[in-house]
């Protein structure tokens, strides 16, 4: 599979099934007494979407946390199809009902593939960190790309609004949310039969992106 094709997968994978609202499960918020709660707010990158139930990243973020004795709560709202104005406009009674200390945003895929400007994602992108910040948590953005057939300049830009975002509101960035996965040689070996969604077997390297920007927000483990 040439280099262009094989990057056509960041945007199918990242930009997941528009048509498909499928709610993911929230995790159960007492798994550790006295834990903080961490929100994911994403798409089916982070629902589970065609996997069974705690082969996701989010599931495999929870059992790393326990395994390090690291007292934090996963709660995931991700619902596969989302856009950030999706998002937006669920993060309010999100924050009202669970809390959280920090916040993972993993939205943005599906802007891109719906055809959305990129300064309405930004805009969206921006609003959820404040108003995360604003509720007292801490937040992580994981960044998305798109393929080179979307332009060069687009895909630039697409790609750079994670970070701006990042810097302007002092937030954490994942750079690149699929980075050893839609970006490799054998990329089709780590998609499901659709050629969108992640297999099982790439979620350790899409939490292993992720943990790279939480860990320095985590709590200390308990003795």
């Amino acid at each position: 599979m040439g280099k262009a094709h094989r990057r056509d997968f960041i945007l199918t994978a990242g930009a997941l099934a528009a048509s498909v609202l499928l709610a993911a499960p929230l995790a159960a918020r007492a798994i550790q007494p006295g834990a903080a709660t961490l929100l994911v707010l994403g798409d089916s990158l982070s629902s589970e979407y065609g996997l069974a139930r705690g082969a996701g990243w989010a599931a495999l973020l929870q059992q790393r946390l326990t395994a390090r004795r690291i007292p934090v709560t996963v709660v995931n709202a991700s619902i596969s199809g989302d856009t950030t104005a999706g998002g937006r406009a669920r993060l309010p009674a999100l924050l009202k009902t669970h809390r959280p200390a920090i916040v993972v945003i993993e939205l943005g895929g599906n802007d891109a593939l719906r055809g959305l400007a990129l300064n309405v994602t930004q805009a969206n992108l921006t609003a959820i960190t404040q108003a995360a910040q604003q509720a007292g948590a801490k937040v992580v953005i994981a960044g998305m790309q798109v393929p080179p057939n979307y332009g060069a300049d687009y895909a630039r830009q697409f790609a750079a609004l994670f970070a701006q975002v990042a810097r302007t509101q002092h937030a954490a960035l994942t750079p690149f949310l699929l980075k050893g996965v839609a970006d490799r040689p054998d990329a089709l070996a780590l998609f499901q039969s659709d050629g969108i969604h992640p297999t099982a077997a790439a979620h350790p390297t899409i939490l292993n992106n992720v943990w790279a920007a939480l860990e320095p927000l985590l709590p200390k483990p308990k003795p």
